[in-house]
């Protein structure tokens, strides 16, 4: 048995005071100056142990009466069988992660999850306390007509969400609830990708609901990349595909097809495209629909604009000037003031590509140029090959000839390539550093067909001017704000304000561009996890085995459901067993009293 208000147990002291009247009861002596006295006394001694058992009983119906309804004040609890349920608090996670949005038999499956929850909001009573978390976080308290409407309010959202700590949400609100039974109700779809392989031991008792009806098939984009991120202005659109079978596709900016395709059986998409539009730009790859329309659109962000600026120094070499002039000839750069191409001497400003030079006289003019130029990396001694190059789209070239590199100072850098354990080509901010010439004598990279695809990715992403990074996010999730964004715009073109260090990404999945006071100088891409399109489930059972301990047990019956949630072994009230007991004893007393008035006279 337990106690909801203890303290008022104290009311039990009162039990003492009958106690006390019956031992300070003084026997009253009354004397009569006559000879029947005699007959008087005769029979108060006949009936003294008569009277001292009656006081004696009623002093203890007093005591017990005064118990009785301190224990009533104190709101006692006890499990008892019978039908029902004692006061509990229940908190029922509710899973409306993108998942739950696939529809089974023509009918979605969280339409399926908002059923059983309304069920079981349906066997709570005014005694209970009710909470509804969601795969979001949010949490909602109030009466079963309250959660109730909160349910019926719910739909799916664009991503994932997190269960397990939706789970402990909801353990710590039953659990702190002041009342003895608590329970958390997981209701969700079950899948797999959804729950870690162990998940923390909540404080309160986990019953889990997952449907045993298996999960239809799903097509789903769910990953999109550009190459380079801006374009200039052509470029490759790369994206990662779920599918069975063979599948149709279609790549757009704005209303503008860029390409169609089909792909087999799921694997990559990728193609070529020179957009018309200028600037940034938002695009989407899109499927057939099916059964989970959330992942047939997967959305991307562009920036398109003109081939960067690149200059070649007559120090960098022949083979850097030719491989430069069939870019220029393509589109992909054009001759100007721009990206610097040279020898490492003659570094004078950023963005800069800079090789090695080819005389080992001017390494020291070389390692001044660095410093001025705040490149943290010297040119060390001299190393001999051949060493074949790893990293960068450059393995397999080998290398005859190359300094060691030394890093000095703090500034960060990026090793691209290395020469058995000795990085060869580093980066920075504007500055990519190789470690030797681009000449035949030094390297057959200059002769390579991978030369020219690794020199224009160098440019177009490392070194051409930075129109603005596009940001990755989840719906809802909290995205670091670049110090320089001002708003961002949103798909009417409404630009909310961003201060602070972060900012909470829109709850809808698409593309939204940050803003630089009027114009747009970034994107934000709002976009699911890609695993959440993986619909594989696991059963009930299966679930309720992740949780540490075992506090947890599965289900896959929305009527055992019901059951096991309100289950009966919880403790109950039996305040109003107690009144009527104390009820009982007051009337027995009152007779008790009367019948002693009534033999009096």
């Amino acid at each position: 048995m337990s106690l909801l208000a203890p303290f008022a147990l104290l009311l039990g002291l009162a039990a003492a005071v009958p106690l006390w009247l019956h031992l300070r009861r003084r026997k009253v002596e009354m004397r009569l100056d006559f000879p029947a006295v005699r007959y008087l006394l005769r029979a108060e001694q006949e009936h003294a142990r008569e009277l001292k058992a009656r006081n004696a009983f009623l002093m203890l119906l007093r005591v017990a009466i005064v118990l009785l309804i301190a224990l009533a004040a104190a709101r006692p609890l006890a499990r008892l069988g019978g039908t029902g349920h004692g006061p509990t608090a229940m908190a029922i996670v509710l899973d409306n992660s993108m998942s739950t949005g696939a529809v089974v038999d023509g009918r979605s499956v969280f339409a399926g999850l908002q059923e059983v929850a309304r069920d079981v909001l349906r066997q709570s009573r005014p005694s209970d306390r009710l909470w509804l978390v969601t795969a979001d976080g949010a949490v909602t308290g109030g009466s079963a007509a309250t959660l109730g409407a909160a349910v019926d309010r719910a739909a799916p959202l664009a991503a994932a969400g997190d269960l397990s700590a939706a789970v402990r949400a909801g353990a710590a609100v039953a659990s702190g609830a002041g009342l003895p039974s608590g329970r958390v109700v997981v209701v969700t779809d079950g899948q797999a990708s959804a729950w870690p392989a162990r998940v923390t031991a909540p404080a309160a008792p986990v019953v889990v609901y997952a449907p045993s009806v298996p999960p239809p098939a799903n097509r789903a984009v769910t990953r999109v990349v550009t190459d380079p991120p801006h374009w200039a202005p052509r470029g490759t659109l790369r994206a990662t595909v779920l599918s069975r079978e063979p599948i149709s596709w279609r790549a757009a900016l704005g209303t503008t097809t860029l390409a169609r395709g089909t792909v087999a059986g799921g694997g990559t998409i990728e193609t070529g495209a020179v957009p018309a539009v200028r600037g940034w730009t938002a695009g989407v790859i899109e499927l057939p629909p099916d059964e989970l329309r959330a992942d047939d659109v997967r959305p991307f962000a562009l920036h398109v604009g003109a081939a960067p600026a690149v200059r070649v120094d007559a120090s960098a070499g022949s083979f850097a000037r030719t491989a430069l002039a069939a870019l220029a000839a393509d589109g992909r750069v054009r001759d100007g003031a721009g990206v610097a191409i040279t020898s490492a001497e003659n570094a004078a400003a950023l963005p800069a590509l800079l090789a090695a030079p080819a005389d080992p006289a001017r390494v020291a003019l070389a390692n001044r140029a660095l410093e001025r130029a705040r490149i943290p990396w010297r040119l060390g001694e001299r190393r001999a090959g051949p060493v074949q190059l790893r990293g960068d789209g450059l393995d397999g070239a080998t290398v005859q000839r190359f300094y060691a590199l030394q890093h000095v100072g703090a500034a960060a850098a990026d090793t691209l390539v290395r020469a058995g354990a000795d990085p060869v080509i580093v980066a920075g901010e504007g500055w990519v550093l190789a470690a030797f010439a681009f000449d035949p004598a030094e390297t057959d990279l200059p002769l390579r067909a991978s030369f020219l695809p690794w020199l224009d990715r160098t440019i177009a992403r490392r070194l051409a001017a930075d129109a603005g990074p596009v940001l990755d996010a989840t719906p809802s999730s909290l995205v670091v704000r670049p110090a320089w964004a001002t708003g961002l715009e949103g798909h009417d073109g409404v630009v909310e304000p961003l201060r602070g260090a972060r900012f909470r990404a829109p709850a809808a999945a698409g593309v939204y561009f940050l803003r630089r006071g009027a114009e747009r100088a970034g994107a934000v891409v709002v976009a699911a996890e890609g695993a959440e399109s993986v619909l594989e489930r696991l059963r009930a059972t299966a679930i309720a085995a992740r949780f540490d301990g075992r506090n947890a047990e599965g289900v896959d019956d929305a009527a055992r459901l019901t059951a096991r949630a309100w289950s009966g072994d919880s403790p109950r009230p039996i305040l109003a067993g107690l009144l009527l007991g104390a009820l009982l004893l007051l009337a027995a007393e009152i007779w008790v009293s009367r019948r002693d008035d009534a033999d009096a006279v």
